[in-house]
């Protein structure tokens, strides 16, 4: 009897953008997917972030936690977001106490009930969802600085045949040695510095001898996001994002090639 398809869909950095997250549940759901998981950081520079959690657990979103769960969850000082740059630390520290503010009790206690990983099998192959690396919640791995060797020493020393992870805000994939793989998912909370305003996630696909990845865009209503984030009064320039599709911060943890795709 043939292996039946596995089809399952991941995203990440929800960013409080309920809209998008909305959209793209929905699209995840109409391609047949048996399973929708996010690799967290629910809140953060977006408007109302009780909206975007009602979401995630009212459709039955599996959810790992990011740094700004475990933050919010645990009503820490910071979002652990990993800036250096006093910048964007300053526009961190606004955004993440704008989201501790207007996160009901329930929604923190249930993030702080979520597991920092999560592991499960897709056809063959053992996978491995975690928020920023296997290793460490908030490590940045960008396309352009992780070596190969890198991510061959994180799959073995893990034993996943394929990891998934997010918080750059920048979706990628390698393929690695034996079929492993490494895939980066992407984000739903603000597009992905490329002066459009499309989101994204991945759609993976297993059905027993190989296994097809997917990064899907999702459109939404992303001037209705502005109107929205401009009432709760946060930074224009979190608005500027949204509306152009180019980042105003968080630009300093940008690698250089990266950075270069951008306008500033």
């Amino acid at each position: 009897m043939p292996t039946p398809k596995q089809r399952i869909a991941c995203f990440g950095g929800i960013y409080s953008n309920h809209l998008a997250l909305a959209a793209a549940i929905d699209s995840a759901q109409l391609r047949g997917i048996d399973q929708i998981y996010c690799l967290g950081d629910f809140g953060g520079f977006g408007p109302s972030p009780n909206r975007s959690l009602d979401l995630l657990r009212d459709r039955n979103v599996c959810c790992i936690q990011g740094n700004y769960d475990n933050s919010i969850g645990n009503q820490l000082d910071d979002c652990q977001c990993g800036y250096t740059d006093p910048r964007d630390n300053h526009f961190a520290q606004i955004s993440y106490e704008y989201t501790l503010e207007n996160t009901d009790a329930d929604h923190r206690a249930w993030m702080r009930s979520l597991p920092g990983s999560l592991r499960f099998d897709l056809g063959p192959m053992r996978t491995l969802l975690s928020h920023g690396s296997p290793r460490k919640m908030n490590e940045f791995l960008w396309e352009s600085t992780t070596s190969t060797q890198f991510l061959e020493y994180l799959a073995g020393e893990t034993q996943a045949d394929l990891m998934l992870a997010t918080h750059t805000g920048l979706k990628w994939q390698r393929r690695l040695s034996g079929g492993r793989r490494f895939i980066n998912t992407g984000v739903l909370g603000r597009p992905e510095n490329d002066g459009t305003n499309k989101v994204w996630y991945t759609l993976l696909e297993h059905d027993g001898t190989k296994l097809d990845v997917e990064f899907v865009p999702v459109a939404y209503d992303h001037e209705l996001l502005a109107k929205e984030m401009h009432a709760e009064k946060l930074p224009e320039e979190f608005i500027e994002t949204i509306l152009a599709g180019w980042w105003t911060t968080c630009l300093e943890i940008l690698p250089s090639k990266e950075r270069r795709r951008g306008q500033f």
